[in-house]
C-alpha cells in the first residue's frame, strides 16, 4: 500500500490546534460593512474614485496582465513613468518596480550580497528580510532590535568586509521606528550600505508621507537604498526598491526576483501612481495618519491597556494570550469592527497582540466606535 506522503502534516496541524494558532481564510465580501482597523490601507485610497477609475483605465489600455518579465514584455511606459515619479517624490535617484514588497526585499538582499560580505539584521525585521537574508550568499549577523550599538559592534567583529545593515523603517508589530540616524552613522564609519524597508513609513512619515528615509535626511544618499511596498498607503499592489541609478541597474542585471518574475500587472502600476499623485496633492493625509494612531493610543492607554506607543500608524495592543488575542480579536468583528490579530510565532517576542491600523479617513466617529468596541470587548472586562 502507497503511504502518504503528506501525513505528517495531520499531526502539524493538531500541534498547531492545540497551541491555539490555526490560521484560516475568510473571504471578504464587496460589500463589508465591518469597520476596518485591520489592512494596511493607512490614508484610505484603495477605493478612492480616483485610484480604481487608474486602475480600470490601465487595465483597459495595456491589458489584465503584463504578460511577461520585465524584461521580455512585461514594462509598459505606465511602469516608467511610476518608477519616475516614484523616485522623484521619495527624494532617490531611480526606483524600480516589483510584483510585491516581499519580492522587492528580497532582490536587493541578495543581488547586494556576495559570498563572503555580510548582511546585519535587525531581529524584529519582517519576514521577507529574513528570508532575504536566507536566501543571500553572505553571513548574515541577526542584532538586536533597534540597537545601532550592536549593529556598530557586529561591523567593529567584521573589519574590511562588504557589508550591509537592513532594517524596517517602521516595525510592523509594535509600530515603533527604527534609529535611522544613528544606523546611518553606524554604517558609515565602516563603509557599510544601509537597507531600509519604508513599507509602514511611506505615506505616514516624512514631509507629506515621503517617507521614513526622507524625514531623516538620508533619502538620496550614496549608500542607501529604500524599499517598499505599494499596497499599503499608496493602496495597490506590488513593491520597488529606490536608490542610486547605478544600484537599480544593478538589480536589473542581477535581481532574479525582478529577471524571472512577471511584470506587476498595468491596473496596479495605475493605481499606485493614481494614489501618489493624491499624496502629493494631499499632504495632510500622512498627518491625519499620525494623528488616528496617536489618539487610539492615548484612549487606549488611559482606559488600562498596554498598547505601544506608535511611531508611524500602526498601534499595538498587548493581549494576555493567544487564545485571548483571537477571542477578542473575534469578539471585535461580532460588534462590527475588523482588527488584525498577531499570535506566533508572527511575533517575535512571543507576546500576543491585537495590531490596529490608524487610517486617514476614520471619521471623529468611527474613531469613538471602534474605541468603544476594543474597550468592551477586551479580556477581563
Amino acid at each position: 500500500m502507497l503511504k502518504d506522503p503528506f501525513d505528517w502534516t495531520d499531526e502539524a496541524a493538531r500541534l498547531r490546534a492545540d497551541a491555539g494558532l490555526v490560521r484560516t481564510l475568510r473571504p471578504r465580501p464587496v460589500d463589508d460593512a465591518l469597520l476596518d482597523l485591520a489592512s494596511n490601507d493607512y490614508l484610505g485610497l484603495t477605493r478612492r474614485p480616483e485610484v480604481t477609475a487608474a486602475a480600470g483605465e490601465a487595465a483597459d489600455r495595456w491589458g489584465a496582465g503584463a504578460t511577461g518579465s520585465r524584461l521580455v514584455t512585461g514594462t509598459t511606459a505606465l511602469h516608467a513613468e511610476l518608477e519616475a515619479e516614484l523616485a522623484r517624490f521619495c527624494g532617490f535617484e531611480a526606483a524600480l518596480v516589483f510584483s510585491s514588497g516581499y519580492a522587492a526585499n528580497l532582490a536587493a538582499l541578495t543581488a547586494l550580497s556576495t559570498h563572503g560580505s555580510l548582511i546585519v539584521s535587525d531581529a524584529a525585521n519582517h519576514a521577507s528580510i529574513v528570508d532575504g537574508c536566507r536566501l543571500a550568499r553572505a553571513e548574515t549577523a541577526v542584532v538586536p532590535h533597534a540597537d545601532p550599538e550592536a549593529v556598530r559592534k557586529t561591523l567593529d567583529a567584521h573589519p574590511g568586509r562588504r557589508s550591509l545593515v537592513v532594517t524596517d523603517s517602521v516595525f510592523s508589530v509594535d509600530g515603533d521606528a527604527a534609529p535611522l540616524t544613528a544606523l546611518a552613522a553606524a554604517c558609515r564609519a565602516h563603509g557599510a550600505a544601509l537597507v531600509v524597508d519604508d513599507a509602514h513609513g511611506l505615506g505616514v512619515l516624512g514631509d507629506g508621507g515621503r517617507g521614513a528615509l526622507h524625514a531623516a535626511g538620508l533619502a538620496g544618499a550614496v549608500d542607501v537604498l529604500a524599499t517598499m511596498t505599494l499596497s499599503k498607503s499608496l493602496g495597490s499592489q506590488g513593491g520597488a526598491v529606490l536608490g542610486p541609478a547605478r544600484v537599480i541597474a544593478h538589480l536589473v542585471n542581477a535581481a532574479r526576483t525582478f529577471i524571472f518574475d512577471t511584470g506587476l500587472a498595468p491596473a496596479a502600476a495605475g493605481a499606485a501612481l493614481a494614489s501618489l499623485r493624491l499624496i502629493e496633492r494631499e499632504p495632510e493625509l500622512a498627518d491625519r495618519a499620525r494623528a488616528v494612531a496617536a489618539t487610539l493610543h492615548e484612549r487606549l492607554t488611559d482606559a488600562g491597556l498596554t498598547a505601544a506607543r506608535p511611531d508611524a500608524a500602526v498601534v499595538s495592543v498587548r493581549a494576555p494570550s493567544a487564545e485571548s488575542a483571537v477571542r477578542w480579536a473575534a469578539d471585535c468583528r461580532a460588534a462590527g469592527l475588523a482588527v488584525g490579530c498577531f499570535r506566533p510565532p508572527s511575533v517575535p517576542d512571543g507576546i500576543s497582540r491585537l495590531r490596529l491600523t490608524a487610517r486617514a479617513d476614520l471619521t471623529e466617529r468611527q474613531l469613538d466606535e471602534a474605541i468603544a468596541v476594543i474597550l468592551g470587548a477586551a479580556p477581563g472586562r
